[in-house]
């Protein structure tokens, strides 16, 4: 999802009543301790029904018949996303479904509801500000993990792993290939000489893995780059690297669930 054209479309849309835009902001954040347990639903449904309200005092019948579809809509999405929930949901959407852009994301909103005849993307905005489309690295040694996010959520994961005797780096591409990598990492099948070699070669090792982090920054159009793992290891690949790095953050986490760690580099 290329989230600067999602805006930029969102931004130019315009429609008069009894055509409106419904845009919602709603945090479902379980780890706010301004809210209870479940007090989403509660501002979701008072949110919902303040419109519903407002347009039946109005009276205009076609202008509640669009809020109507959209409603459904929007209450179809809640129920088959309510068991998979991160920390907010922002919803954009018009009658003719000519806008429809639900998501969930690992950011906290402020739950506001609109009726108008433009999209409110300014919340949505200041989101990609703060953490635009990123580039996780995560590096333990001869294993690398990269995290493809934006807007606090993972696009997609690459690992790798480096053969100690060849010194190839080899893409995994499944569980089984993760399995491997994992016991030969492991001190059965890893000498003290192959180590001794690894540390001794490092920048070496990580300048033939720079090259490939770089063409995919390059093709992910990441603005932003983090390097999570030893610092040591962090500052070899870094040096190698040709895009510029925003952080380094000293933490091993290359085997921690992906929503773990962006919340820790977004901290």
């Amino acid at each position: 999802m290329d989230m600067k054209k999602v805006i930029a479309r969102l931004e130019s849309v315009y429609r008069e009543k009894p055509h409106r835009v419904f845009s919602m902001y709603l945090n479902t954040d379980p780890s706010n301790p301004e809210q209870q347990v479940g007090d989403w639903k509660i501002h979701l449904k008072n949110g919902l029904n303040n419109f519903e309200s407002y347009l039946n005092a109005d009276g205009d019948q076609e202008e509640k018949k669009n809020f109507n579809k959209i409603n459904e809509k929007v209450q179809q999405y809640i129920q088959e996303n309510e068991l998979n929930l991160s920390k907010s949901i922002v919803i954009f959407a018009t009658a003719d479904e000519e806008v429809w852009f639900a998501e969930r994301f690992q950011m906290p909103v402020e739950t506001c509801f609109y009726w108008q005849e433009t999209a409110k993307v300014d919340q949505l905005s200041e989101m990609y500000h703060q953490f635009p489309k990123t580039g996780i690295i995560l590096i333990q040694k001869e294993r690398i993990k990269i995290i493809d996010s934006v807007l606090g959520s993972v696009s997609n994961t690459k690992q790798f792993a480096l053969d100690l005797i060849t010194e190839k780096w080899k893409e995994l591409s499944g569980p089984q290939d993760e399995l491997e990598a994992v016991e030969f990492s492991g001190y059965n099948m890893r000498t003290d000489k192959l180590e001794q070699r690894f540390e001794a070669n490092r920048s070496r090792l990580y300048k033939t893995f720079a090259s490939k982090l770089d063409k995919l920054a390059k093709d992910k159009q990441w603005d932003s780059i983090y390097l999570v793992g030893d610092k040591k290891e962090a500052q070899d690949l870094m040096a190698n690297m040709n895009k510029p790095v925003t952080d380094i953050v000293c933490k091993n986490m290359l085997d921690h669930e992906e929503t773990k760690v962006i919340d820790v580099v977004m901290a």
